[in-house]
């Protein structure tokens, strides 16, 4: 039984579980939208560079290259729900999570290393992932790399949300927090990333239970075997989004990585720009708008941007639905399920 409550909009609810306690409202005399940029450094003095994969505090000209951003708008009803976001800074997403009621963060995390380490051809089956798996959470996983905690995402997410209940008591960070003070509330976060972030965000839900997992333009990790592991984020909970010319699909990544998750299992892939809202409420989603050909563009087109779908007589975002839909349509409606494909080769040599 489910119980939906408290409206975002004309067309989406905002629906909790029955018994599922509604997230605190905010107290704000003067609501706002609240941006913050912060330096991680700043937060926790435990923070240090590792130019052994490139992943530096300040840049050669002195610029500090750990900032930090999160934000949320205490003008629209609370979600209770926390983005977490494993790529660059995206102002354009963020602006549209706070507008679902979902507060938003980016953190500064050690994740230099994609282009550096597991180059060896073959590469085992677990190197990458391993390497994913460390830098998200600041254990011992691979022998690769050496990330201790305070640079891993889970505990500079956990810092800037201390630092931000404390700083900021109008946005009501604290709800995040575990009771004892000690970690995140990880079943109210939202895990999020596009494309090395995408697949991060993947790797990690399959290691610790998340509210949803949202992949633009991923996740891949071609050649590695991660994406079949048990997975403590309930299957349901993925959800994907990508153009068909990107190369992740030209080379079968994407449909691989849906596969050996489970998101078959909940729906067909739909393409959005010829399927209405919601989309047979499945957890695949491509578009193939015009990018001129352009498999780069075509990568970057799934989230708020300059290479994003938009109507050429207005220069309105066609594609705000689809971003809604992938944030917030509720976990447990689902579509029907399809058998995995046959012609995507999921056993792909080097």
């Amino acid at each position: 039984m489910r119980l939906c409550c408290i409206a975002a909009s004309l067309s989406f609810l905002v629906c909790y579980s029955t018994g599922m306690a509604a997230p605190p409202s905010f107290d704000d005399p003067n609501p706002q939208h609240y941006k913050f940029s912060t330096r991680a450094s700043e937060i926790d003095p435990r923070v240090q560079s590792h130019p052994e994969i490139n992943f530096l505090l300040e840049s050669d000209q002195g610029k500090p290259a750990d900032l930090q951003f999160a934000s949320v708008d205490t003008r629209v009803a609370p979600r209770g729900e926390l983005v977490i976001w494993l790529m660059g800074a995206n102002r354009g997403l963020f602006d549209r999570l706070n507008g679902y009621g979902l507060h938003a963060m980016q953190v500064h995390y050690a994740n230099k290393w994609f282009s550096i380490c597991c180059q060896e051809k073959p590469v085992s089956d677990h190197c990458r992932g391993d390497i994913r798996l460390e830098a998200a959470t600041g254990e011992d996983f691979s022998d690769e790399v050496e990330i201790p905690k305070p640079d891993g995402m889970m505990e500079r997410a956990y810092q800037y949300v201390k630092w931000l209940a404390k700083k900021h008591p109008q946005g009501k960070w604290e709800q995040f927090l575990s009771e004892d003070g000690k970690d995140l509330r990880w079943d109210k976060v939202i895990i999020s990333g596009s494309s090395h972030g995408s697949t991060t965000a993947a790797r990690f839900a399959k290691q610790v239970k998340v509210a949803r997992v949202v992949a633009l333009c991923g996740p891949r990790d071609q050649h590695q075997s991660w994406q079949a592991l048990p997975s403590a984020t309930p299957e349901n909970r993925y959800f994907g989004f990508s153009h068909v010319l990107d190369g992740g699909w030209t080379a079968d990544h994407y449909c691989r990585s849906w596969e050996l998750i489970g998101m078959h299992k909940f729906g067909p892939i739909v393409n959005v720009d010829k399927v209405k809202f919601p989309y047979e409420n499945t957890r695949r989603l491509v578009t193939d708008f015009d990018v001129n050909g352009n498999a780069n563009a075509a990568h970057s087109s799934v989230q708020p941007g300059s290479r994003a779908y938009k109507d050429k007589a207005t220069g309105e975002f066609m594609h705000e639905d689809v971003w809604r839909y992938l944030y917030t349509h509720p976990v447990d409606v689902v579509g029907e399920a399809t058998a995995m494909d046959n012609h995507c080769n999921k056993e792909q040599s080097q």
